[in-house]
């Protein structure tokens, strides 16, 4: 059975569930464009086969005639060797260059999709790195006065605890040089004059 561009519109394909598969929009659209290039050939082919049937008969069209009636975007072709050979290879030809051509066009779109994403994850990373390191920096600064502030409290605790250590000795020294006296005062005094 030969396969027509009707045939390719009315395929239907299977779901493929849990798997990995082609998203069948994508194919649709693809078949659809299948489909109207392989409709284009085949009017081609059919008029070529008409213009050929005709030429054969013996009805002779001028050359420029059969040149402007060929349609612009028709892929350049080998004379044909032999009468009877089929132009299926033009069609095929044609929708090989057209499978091509999507392809290499999803390919470019992927790989430049795949460098923005890059550029976009090491712009990302970038970003983090100078917040990651501008808080270190910050953290460094707090810390650093936060150091200053107890280094300068820890000096300042030692001045007062030397500054009370000579007037708590100062004080300890005058209390026990009152004593001495008191109690040589109390050594040249008679007992008799105490009271006693």
């Amino acid at each position: 059975m030969a396969l027509t561009p009707d045939d390719v519109v009315t395929k239907q394909f299977q779901h493929v569930r849990f798997k990995d598969g082609f998203d069948p929009d994508e194919v649709d659209d693809f078949l659809d464009e299948i489909v109207v290039e392989w409709r284009k050939a085949l009017e081609e082919n059919a008029e070529l086969k008409a213009k050929l049937a005709a030429y054969e008969s013996g009805e002779k069209a001028p050359a420029a005639a059969v040149v402007s009636e060929v349609p612009a975007p028709v892929v350049a072709t080998p004379a044909p060797a032999a009468a009877g050979e089929p132009a299926a290879t033009t069609t095929t030809a044609g929708i090989i260059e057209l499978a091509q051509r999507l392809h290499d066009e999803h390919v470019a779109e992927g790989e430049a999709k795949r460098a923005q994403l890059i550029a976009e994850a090491e712009t990302e990373v970038e970003k983090i790195r100078s917040e990651a390191a501008a808080k270190q920096r910050e953290e460094s600064a707090r810390l650093e006065r936060e150091r200053n502030t107890l280094e300068a409290r820890i000096t300042e605790l030692r001045n007062f605890e030397r500054d009370y250590r000579t007037q708590l000795r100062g004080y300890i020294e005058g209390q026990l040089r009152d004593l001495d006296e008191k109690s040589a005062s109390n050594d040249s005094t008679p007992v008799s004059a105490i009271g006693l």
